[in-house]
């Protein structure tokens, strides 16, 4: 959504907005902010982008539980943002901001009230990024320089989100995972744009002293995730009565985390992490994508091998594995979901009995991958 002005308070996207809103018990506020530069205070103003996505909701419910921090959610409610993953949370502590990353004036606005700003808000789909590159790099490019310049007038901490996408692929035999050091390597347009939002992140700390920190984090799954995701589909899928889709021979390698353990890892990073410095986000789960999709039909009672194999994605990465002992040693983070199967037996349970959330996204989703011929 653009920026509104005062022509369109009264307009029926926004009334709709507002309704949802307050059913959920969210404080939905316009895009059009006044001048409310405040004096800082310890951390507990926020500021999450990209706050009702996937992992930013659930960053937002994990700070809100954990701290009494207040947050402001800047998200563009594209269709991988979601209102409804915002309900629930205590009132009055939480506010969404519909607009852009990449609009100057509002990020200004906004980031002159905080004391922190976490940056989540990303154009994350790989299939998507080879279709049309043009969204990943406004987002991911513009809408992360955007933030920094905002952060650097203001003196405002910054957190900035990143993936292990960054640093390519591995081959299935090798010994070696991804660590701080490992030399950018991106194969996709989404990879290649987050790659360069990260070394912005770096020039700007070097360049002008931004107070900064970058996580780069493996793949995530859990509550409040997109149909068009690799684990939420195959659930979705065989709960629909389907079957799974496994792209190619199923063989690639993801590194699974669960998005609470990333959520507390987050956190952890901007009260205690070293300005200037990266951490990597790893869970120690290492998964096939034949392996994953065999345990959710064994978890949901169906014979293991009641898949379909489907025609597999440009470019597809075979392997990623990361090494977060820097995380462990330095800020003492350890996962809770150790084990993959207790974590994905949790995320089935979600999606059993949140149907009413993801039953809007799933046909549209299923139509786009059946062109595909996935």
């Amino acid at each position: 959504a653009a920026r509104q002005d005062d022509a369109s308070h009264s307009g029926p996207v926004w009334r709709t907005l507002r309704r949802v809103g307050r059913s959920a018990g969210i404080s939905l506020r316009r895009a059009t902010c006044g001048d409310g530069r405040l004096e800082f205070s310890p951390v507990t103003r926020y500021l999450v982008t990209g706050g009702a996505g996937f992992i930013g909701a659930n960053f937002v419910h994990h700070l809100l539980a954990h701290t009494d921090a207040t947050v402001t959610v800047l998200d563009k409610l594209t269709y991988a943002g979601n209102l409804e993953s915002l309900a629930g949370l205590p009132e009055g502590r939480c506010r969404l901001v519909v607009g852009d990353v990449a609009d100057p004036v509002l990020v200004d606005e906004l980031v002159a009230g905080q004391d922190l700003v976490v940056h989540f808000a990303a154009e994350s789909h790989n299939d998507n990024s080879l279709r049309d590159p043009s969204p990943f790099v406004q987002t991911n490019l513009v809408g992360t320089y955007t933030l920094l310049e905002a952060v650097r007038r203001h003196g405002t901490r910054y957190h900035h989100i990143s993936t292990d996408e960054v640093y390519g692929d591995l081959e299935l035999d090798d010994p070696q995972r991804f660590t701080e050091t490992t030399p950018y390597h991106p194969s996709s347009p989404y990879s290649a744009t987050k790659a360069g939002s990260d070394l912005l992140v770096r020039a700007w700390v070097r360049s002008f002293g931004v107070q900064a920190t970058i996580s780069n984090c493996s793949n995530n799954y859990g509550p409040y995730q997109h149909v068009e995701k690799f684990i939420p589909r195959q659930i979705t899928n065989v709960l629909d009565g389907g079957r799974p889709k496994l792209y190619g021979s199923g063989a690639n390698v993801r590194d699974w985390i669960h998005v609470e353990d990333h959520s507390a890892a987050v956190l952890l990073i901007t009260a205690r992490g070293r300005i200037g410095e990266t951490y990597l986000i790893g869970a120690d789960g290492e998964r096939s994508n034949r392996e994953v999709v065999e345990a959710i039909l064994s978890l949901l009672g169906r014979p293991r091998d009641a898949y379909d194999q489907v025609t597999d994605r440009a470019g597809h990465d075979l392997r990623y594995a990361i090494d977060a002992t820097k995380l462990r040693t330095e800020l003492g983070w350890q996962p809770v979901y150790a084990d993959f199967a207790a974590g994905l037996a949790d995320t089935i349970a979600w999606y059993r009995d949140h149907e009413a959330w993801w039953r809007p996204q799933k046909s549209g989703t299923e139509a786009a991958y059946a062109v595909l011929g996935q």
